[in-house]
Parts: C-alpha cells; structure tokens; sequence
C-alpha cells in the first residue's frame, strides 16, 4: 500500500465541501478526481481542490482513474446506492455520506455488499467522531457506562420531508436527525461498539405542514441503558443537543454549533451526611486524538491498520431501523 492513498468525491454539493476540507486536513490523502452532474459545481470545486481529474460519470471516473484507493459518495440519498454498490463491487474503500440510502434495506444491501468486498465502508455518522463526543463517552464508561442518554434535534422547516425531495430523500428524522437517533446508540455503547436498541416508544405529532415530523420516543438499550429521543421540525431554531448520564456523572452537550459541554460529577457519600460537589472532570481531548479528530482521519487509520471503522454499513442498519421505528411511532419490542 501506497503512503498517500488517492481519493475521488462523487458528488459536489452540500455535503461533499465538509468532506473535501477534511481531505484536505488527512497528509495521508491525495485528492485526484471529482464528479459531479452540475458544471457549475463541478468546476468551481476543480478549481478550489484541484488540479484534480474531472468527469460528469461516476463510471467514467471509476473506469478511469485506475490508481483510486478511496471514494466518497456524497450525492443525494436517493441516488447513492448503486454508486457504493459499484464501488465496494471494484474493492475501492467507501466513505458514505448519511443517509446511508433511502431506507435500512438500502443500508442492508450496501453492508451485504461491504461484506463481500476487499474494500473498507464507513457511514458519516460524524457525530461518533467530535473529539468532545468521544471525550464525554470515555468519561460515561469510565464511571461505568451511561445509564441515561438522550438527544434533541430541532429545525426551522426544511423542503425535507416535502413533495419537492420525494424520491431523493427520506422522511427527516431518517434523513437529517439520524444524527442523533445515531448518537444516543454511540453514547449509550460500550468499547467501540455502539449499543443496540431492543425496546422503542414512539409517538409522532406533525404539524399541520409539509415537513413538520415531530417525534417524542423513548428507547431501551442492551445493557440497560435508557435513551430518550426528540425531534420536531417546522420550530423556531436549529437546536442540537445530548445529555449522557452515568453514576455520579452527568454532560450536557450543546451540539448547534461549536460543540460545549458542561459536566458535574458528584461526590458518594454516606446515607444520612451532606453531600459537596467536587471539581468537574476534566474533558481530556488528547486521548481520543485531539481538537482535529474526525472520521476521515479514523477512516484512514482503520485502512492502513486494516481495521473495521466504528461506523460501518452493517452497524448503520441498526441506527436506519431505530429511525424508522421512531417515525412510524412502534410501540413495543424490536425484531
């Protein structure tokens, strides 16, 4: 294996440009090839990343570029299936962006195919990665796992959930608050292993407009773990947040922007005496990679180390039929 390993992104919109800055931050990566349908788009990202090969094919590209290691997938969810098909099918190392399709048999059919392939899968499930994330669940299992987690993910109405994105994309919460469906499991894991639902609560109140999914669902975890979930679009601010409860420990995370954490930490005492609050723990950023780390730099170490990442397709399946489950408001046990 090569020091550098070359990397296309098919895909330009949105997405891709938190992709293309983290290439860019990776000295172990080398961007090579961009695709992209729009021209616009497609040149104005040549000129900001280039000089790199472009095409308006991703078989082209594919066909061509014969020296690729690795290729990011950020196109619509609705459109990114048989692209990571392709590419697993070739053995090329696969960075996809979330949704990981339109629905979990989307998800399951690219990790059959993950499984099969010589080359590594991660899903964007960037929330797993933030250097404070990690920091937080080192601390929660320290204390000896989380006992409660939750997160809240609220927006101003979007065109998800629309008839302008039928096809393209999936309900919000699978689409765009998988973010946090996602994150409550990482919180609520063990190891590098997020934990498992076996038990959800659902109950699904839409506004009156196209768009307006709301949800309140209360989730059980194997291990114990309790999760609480909520989403509602179509409110008056984007508002990210996560909560992590272990013994004597408690973090609040506000995601919405810069991530902050405020955590407590109490002190066990006798029945019967007065309880003080010690100094919080402190949030120890450089034993989980540092301020920098993130999933492309994960990715890249689990190709050279030939590792599995921690967000693979096959763990995203759990995470799309927890969304799921949530949006059609089930109520009881999961299969």
């Amino acid at each position: 294996m090569p020091d550098r390993l070359n990397v296309a992104v098919i895909g330009c919109g949105g997405h891709a440009q938190h992709h293309f800055r983290m290439i860019g931050a990776e000295p172990r990566l080398h961007l090579t090839a961009l695709c992209e349908l729009d021209p616009t788009r497609l040149e104005a990202a040549a000129e900001t990343h280039g000089p790199v090969r472009t095409f308006d094919d991703y078989r082209r590209l594919l066909d061509e570029v014969s020296d690729l290691h690795v290729v990011h997938v950020t196109t619509m969810p609705g459109h990114l299936v048989d692209i990571v098909l392709d590419c697993l099918d070739r053995g090329l190392h696969v960075h996809v962006e979330k949704p990981p399709g339109m629905s979990s048999n989307d998800t399951q059919r690219m990790a059959d195919a993950a499984a099969r392939s010589t080359g590594k899968a991660i899903v964007s499930f960037n929330r797993r990665y933030m250097p404070q994330i990690l920091a937080v669940r080192r601390l929660a299992q320290s204390a000896g796992g989380a006992v409660h987690v939750s997160g809240t993910y609220n927006k101003p109405l979007t065109t998800l959930g629309t008839p302008a994105m039928a096809g393209i994309t999936p309900d919000p919460v699978v689409c765009d608050a998988l973010h946090h469906v996602d994150l409550i499991r990482w919180l609520a894991g063990d190891g590098d292993t997020a934990a498992r639902p076996v038990e959800v609560h659902s109950i699904v109140a839409d506004g009156p407009r196209d768009g307006s999914h709301r949800h309140n669902a209360i989730v059980r975890f194997e291990g114990g773990a309790i999760g609480q979930f909520s989403s509602h679009y179509g409110v008056g601010a984007r508002i990210q947040q996560a909560e992590v409860h272990a013994e004597d420990l408690s973090a609040y995370l506000d995601l919405s922007g810069t991530p902050r954490v405020e955590l407590f930490q109490a002190e066990s005492q006798p029945q019967g005496t007065t309880q003080t609050r010690p100094d919080p723990p402190r949030l120890d950023l450089d034993a989980v990679g540092g301020e920098h780390f993130d999933e492309v730099q994960h990715f890249t170490d689990c190709i050279f180390e030939d590792r599995q990442p921690w967000s693979t397709l096959g763990d995203a399946v759990h995470s799309m039929r927890l969304a799921e489950a949530i949006r059609s408001g089930h109520q009881g046990a999961l299969s």
